[in-house]
């Protein structure tokens, strides 16, 4: 297995819009150790052998081989999975790819080429693939365009090998999704059906493809998806309005994220991939005015999105129940896609600080340590302890307070797979804007990990050695190893939390800072800017002491309650750190005592609130000229610690909350 750093492999960058900025290639930031290094060699040396062995068990792969053979459909035997399990094994496969692309490692290199045989045996004549449709005795091909997630596979598909050619270049698994992509184009082009996909994938799985391989036909084809969608045409399901399948209003009329919430920011990634190679401002601009309104008003302190349980979707405007938080991983990932793209189209801070939020609270707290159990929902507050998950059980529950090794929908751990694998690809970016012979090359840092970044700027390259522990501490070293001939400015990134960051360099390229000399910096981006030279050191230093954070009070679910964040991390309590005898919902926290560091996480005063049980049966009200004072409110306090959220429930099964309220009621 082999790490090898280049700066050559500019085509193995999850997103490149056709603008002057562009995410890191494959080989040009490798991570060694800390956070995220950790988690990535944990999915890569668990998770993807994980994913695969349920999806052989379960009958998923054997579903591409009875296709190949000519069984499917006619042994007597119902088909295995549900209608879009070929997707999870497509979600493998870019994961793989990614993982491949990193390492090189010749035993993920041996499962790659006989999954691919198995999938690619499965493509009929004309380029169609999907295990569920159109052989033998199985639905007819596209007859069920709102449940049938068809397209949504096909999307899965192209994304994959988007991953295969910017990792590795031509392949089978490119060859197949050029097929496949064709088909649908003939299938669904301006003089083939109108249909859409009651589960957008497809739009944002053919954006990247056309992109990846120059191919205008794939990208006007996510473009007429996107304009399709918010006409009303597809089928209702059940209870379920227009509104599930974003398909209520178009695209561009569109005000806020709504309905199911995986849809609805996938198809915004789609969007807004091909408004940036089309070069609709118009397109893009909509998806930022969704965006601004969904994180304002409909998305949780973890950056979770989804407050409904029902549709797995969006609520209204500050519709946000902690305890009743939906918050599904995938939602999660989903955001993350949606932000990247618009950083790189528009280099907006904000976007970065989401996506920062969204992987620390959402995407790792969804894996379990040792990479073999998953989070499918993500709530702000578990009421009731959740049962241990059994090791070889398939859990038919999205929620239930224990991570499970597999879901009887099970589209979280191989989502989880495939972004763990490619996180590195999204921490940084470059801008050419202004990269002529003599100009000048933005190299910006947007997020934090230790490793070794080379770039090429103009005829020659950067290279950054990156050290830091964050976010266990602040401080974010930076020390150039090579440098162009040329100017650079470097760009780190400082959260909008982070009121009371400083920045210094060795020698001095800040603009009215003297060398070695902290200078205040605000939230946003902060510039080393000039020639850099081997041997220059920029250190950010971040302040991570733990706060206190309040709900907006038109969130009436947390309304009279706090939160304690560190750095980027969300923190709870769970009832493994409470006192014995004290419950969950009795804990009040002392706001005026402060909050202090304590470990990763943060000790805070609290206060235990001891409520009668007379066994009456009468309702948990009391009428009355004034407000009745509780029994028994403990007079003293005592001081309990809050952990990162991202690691509740590793203990044990637990109670839960994120918010918790504060002072002793009145």
């Amino acid at each position: 297995m082999t790490n090898t750093l280049t700066s050559s492999g500019v085509r193995a960058r999850p997103v490149a819009p056709g603008g002057t900025r562009r995410g890191l290639g494959i080989g040009e930031l490798l991570l060694d150790g800390g956070f995220w290094g950790r988690l990535q060699e944990t999915n890569a040396h668990a998770t993807l052998q994980h994913c695969l062995d349920w999806m052989e068990r379960l009958g998923w792969l054997a579903n591409f081989d009875r296709v190949s053979d000519g069984t499917a459909g006619t042994s007597g035997v119902p088909r295995p999975g549900w209608q879009f399990s070929d997707s999870e094994v497509y979600k493998l496969l870019e994961a793989m790819a990614w993982e491949l692309g990193r390492t090189g490692d010749p035993a993920v290199g041996a499962l790659w080429d006989e999954l691919v045989d198995r999938v690619a045996a499965a493509q009929d004549d004309d380029g169609y693939l999907n295990t569920c449709y159109g052989h033998g005795g199985q639905p007819a091909r596209w007859s069920d365009l709102s449940a049938g997630h068809e397209l949504y596979c096909t999307g899965h598909l192209l994304q994959a090998a988007v991953a295969r050619w910017r990792t590795h270049g031509e392949d089978r698994l490119v060859e197949v999704a050029r097929r496949a992509a064709d088909q649908v184009c003939r299938e669904f082009g301006p003089d083939g059906r109108p249909g859409i996909c009651g589960h957008p994938e497809i739009e944002v799985g053919l954006a990247e493809l056309g992109r990846a391989l120059d191919e205008p036909r794939y990208t006007a084809q996510a473009r007429l998806f996107v304009e399709r969608r918010g006409h009303g045409t597809l089928a209702p399901i059940a209870l379920l309005s227009p509104a599930y399948f974003q398909d209520d209003v178009p695209v561009r009329e569109a005000d806020v994220w709504r309905g199911h919430a995986v849809r609805a920011l996938y198809l915004a990634a789609g969007a807004v991939d091909v408004a940036v190679d089309t070069g609709d401002d118009e397109l893009r601009a909509a998806v930022e005015r969704q965006w601004t309104r969904s994180v304002e008003r409909r998305t949780y302190l973890t950056g979770g999105m989804g407050s409904r349980h029902q549709d797995e979707g969006f609520g209204d405007d500050w519709e946000l129940p902690p305890d009743r938080a939906y918050c599904e991983t995938c939602a999660g990932i989903a955001s993350v896609m949606v932000s990247w793209r618009l950083l790189l189209a528009s280099d907006d801070v904000r976007y970065a600080d989401l996506v920062e939020r969204t992987l620390y609270n959402v995407v790792a707290t969804s894996p379990r340590t040792d990479g073999r159990a998953f989070f499918y929902a993500n709530p702000l507050q578990q009421r009731e302890q959740g049962a241990p998950m059994q090791p070889d059980a398939v859990n038919p529950r999205a929620e239930g307070g224990a991570r499970a090794p597999w879901f009887d929908v099970s589209c979280c751990p191989t989502n989880v797979a495939r972004t763990l694998a490619s996180w590195h690809t999204y921490a940084a970016f470059v801008d050419d804007a202004d990269g002529d012979a003599a100009g000048t090359t933005t190299v910006t840092l947007a997020q934090y990990a230790s490793g070794d970044v080379r770039v090429a700027v103009g005829e020659g390259e950067l290279a950054l050695r990156v050290d830091t522990t964050y976010p266990a501490s602040g401080t974010v070293r930076v020390t150039v190893l090579e440098a162009p001939d040329r100017p650079v400015t470097l760009r780190l990134r400082v959260p909008a939390w982070a009121d009371g960051a400083t920045l210094a360099t060795s020698s001095g390229p800040l603009p009215g800072a003297d060398a070695g000399v902290p200078r205040a910096v605000a939230p946003g981006w902060a510039e080393a800017s000039g020639a850099l030279a081997v041997g220059d050191v920029v250190v950010l230093e971040l302040p991570v002491a733990p706060r206190l954070t309040w709900p907006d009070p038109r969130v009436d679910a947390a309304r009279g309650t706090v939160a304690v964040e560190r750095g980027p991390l969300v923190l709870c309590l769970e009832s493994v750190d409470l006192p014995a005898g004290v419950a969950l919902d009795e804990v009040r926290i002392d706001v005026a005592a402060g909050v202090r560091p304590h470990a990763d996480g943060a000790l805070v005063r609290a206060r235990r609130l001891s409520l009668p049980d007379d066994g009456t049966g009468a309702p948990p009200f009391t009428s009355g000229p004034s407000r009745p004072q509780p029994d028994g409110a403990t007079a003293d306090g005592f001081d309990v610690p809050l952990v990162p959220y991202h690691r509740w429930a590793e203990r044990g099964p637990s109670t839960m909350r994120v918010f918790v309220p504060e002072g002793d009621p009145q």
